[in-house]
């Protein structure tokens, strides 16, 4: 059977690649990374994820002792509200996270015998980060061609960016044809009991979810900020 790696992350996005590399006949490996984020959840989740859609996974534990990014540094402020989220790159980018994460992905294929990653990445709905656009994911390419054994060999090993082009509503109702469990994932950047509804990632979440007429599973419907986020997403369709 043909092998993939998936990177899991906990979220939207790469739960539904996860369960989309399933129904195209991948064993699927899941690849999560504790790279010290905020909070525990999304790691938690991931774990989750992977235990009931029976894909083995690993945690890979990282450090930034470098910081730079309000998602390792509980120092530096989430941006919060932000009308055009994609007009500038937010304090939320973590230098260099997805050549990182890609890196240690084709390096575990390699020894898996996969000839396969998958990643959530979106250019579309997110944030504006620079490793999000498809000039990246072709230009990685490209390396692992020359930098890998299995490349240099013929035996190439592929990047899967199934949702690169698609909106987070397209990405949500494919999600919903394939079963992924929406309720267990999480997005928000900053931790706590439930979504904060206010950053970049709740936003393009509510949004997404508002755009595809159905409920987020992960949040009530109202009474909360994230309920009302979604009900700010869908008055602009």
């Amino acid at each position: 059977m043909k092998k993939a790696v998936i990177l899991l992350s906990g979220g939207l996005d790469s739960t539904t690649t996860l369960y989309l590399a399933r129904e195209k006949g991948f064993k699927t490996f899941a690849l999560i990374f504790d790279y010290g984020q905020r909070h525990r959840r999304e790691v938690a989740r991931a774990r989750k994820i992977a235990r009931i859609s029976g894909t083995p996974y690993r945690v890979m534990k990282i450090n930034f002792p470098w910081k730079g990014s309000s998602l390792v540094d509980k120092r530096l402020p989430v941006p919060l509200d932000r009308r055009e989220i994609s007009s500038r790159i937010p304090s939320t980018y973590v230098p260099g996270r997805n050549i990182i994460f890609l890196s240690c992905a084709a390096a575990y294929a390699e020894v898996l015998g996969a000839r396969a990653i998958f990643i959530g990445a979106n250019a579309i709905d997110y944030s504006g980060y620079p490793d999000c656009r498809p000039r990246f994911y072709r230009s990685f390419q490209e390396a692992l061609a020359e930098g890998l054994k299995a490349g240099v060999e013929g035996k190439r090993i592929k990047i899967h960016t199934p949702f690169l082009q698609k909106t987070k509503a397209q990405i949500i109702q494919e999600g919903l044809r394939l079963g992924v469990p929406y309720s267990l994932t999480w997005s928000c950047y900053r931790g706590g009991k439930r979504p904060c509804g206010r950053c970049d990632s709740c936003l393009l979440r509510g949004k997404g979810f508002a755009r595809a007429g159905v409920s987020d599973p992960s949040i009530s419907s109202s009474g909360t900020r994230g309920g009302k986020a979604a009900a700010r997403g869908r008055a602009g369709t």
